[in-house]
């Protein structure tokens, strides 16, 4: 039997100099697997608050923008035929979430109704995303 064959692996049996070479490919192989981990945990880490609010924000500008405007200040054609609010009026940013919430709900003036059309959870994503936009 060979120092280097199969048969003398399976015993413990390897020539000199091979037990630090597979030490040093294992450990390659777990820093660049632990590195891998690391990597993902964090990219994991932080796309989660981007992922949120990019579903308010999605839906803004699916519903929203073309008369609010990307910017909220109702400055489209739409928002100006419409007489759309901006968003930066101050009894806007003084109304609180859950008024907000409702108007979105049931709709106001010649704002049409989004109960039916749109989830609790993106409403209120809207919503949250509207306030970023009163900054």
């Amino acid at each position: 039997m060979t120092a280097g064959s199969a048969a003398g692996r399976v015993w413990g049996i390897l020539a000199p100099g091979k037990h630090l070479e597979i030490l040093l490919r294992r450990s390659f192989w777990v820093r660049l697997n632990r590195n891998r981990v690391a990597i993902l945990f964090l990219a994991a880490f932080m796309a989660v608050p981007a992922l949120a609010q990019s579903g308010g924000a999605d839906t803004y500008k699916a519903k929203c923008a073309l008369c609010h405007g990307a910017d909220g200040l109702a400055g489209t054609p739409a928002g100006k035929m419409l007489k759309a609010a901006s968003f930066k009026d101050p009894a806007i940013v003084k109304a609180p979430d859950a008024e907000l919430i409702a108007i979105v709900r049931s709709g106001k003036n010649k704002m049409p109704a989004f109960a039916g059309k749109l989830a609790d959870d993106q409403i209120k994503a809207a919503v949250a995303y509207i306030r970023t936009l009163q900054k």
